[in-house]
């Protein structure tokens, strides 16, 4: 079984980015991915409509956080590390089965650039290498091409595709998962 600790929280530094601990400051910006429509357009949840379900979901994080339950890290540029431009994250930990979905969202101003390659590639190596997990799985919208190629691109395999295995909007959605084991 897995035995979790994110503490102290586990910074992460590449070429380009660096990914630290999502702080209450970041409100604001973490309010400006998740309300913005085009970032939210696959992610099946409502786009937020106040600051306060940003400081809401910091605090949810942060406990999380600090129960070992989950991790997410700030994605912010290293001149600037104090600008939130996204997020990635382990969630939805299974400690038995040594398993974890990862999560992540950027701001479309940043799409395109290679960022999200260049965050999910330490994020990867820190789940398999500290979290000690056996596998990593990604749960996405079919339609959301962009994350397939991401997912492929770092090695991971399309699973199964789960037709109407979501609700969400007054309708039933797909899912398409991907899952990378380790090497």
């Amino acid at each position: 079984m897995l035995h979790l600790n994110f503490h102290p929280f586990p910074k992460i530094n590449t070429q380009r980015l660096v990914l630290r601990r999502l702080l209450k400051k970041d409100a604001a910006a973490l309010f400006a991915i998740r309300n913005n429509a085009e970032a939210m357009r696959y992610i099946d949840r409502d786009p937020m409509k106040k600051l306060s379900e940003a400081t809401k979901l910091i605090t949810t994080v942060q406990n999380n956080e600090f129960e070992n339950k989950a991790i997410l890290w700030v994605i912010s540029f290293k001149e600037m590390p104090e600008k939130m431009i996204g997020t990635i994250c382990y969630w939805r930990i299974d400690p038995l089965n040594y398993r974890a979905e990862i999560g992540y969202i950027l701001h479309p101003g940043c799409w395109n650039k290679g960022i999200m390659h260049e965050a999910i590639q330490p994020v990867i190596q820190y789940g398999f290498t500290k979290m000690k997990l056996h596998s990593i799985e990604a749960h996405i919208n079919p339609a959301n091409a962009a994350s397939q190629q991401i997912l492929i691109k770092n090695g991971f395999i399309k699973e199964g595709y789960f037709k109407e295995c979501l609700f969400y909007n007054g309708r039933f959605l797909d899912t398409v998962v991907f899952s990378l084991l380790k090497k």
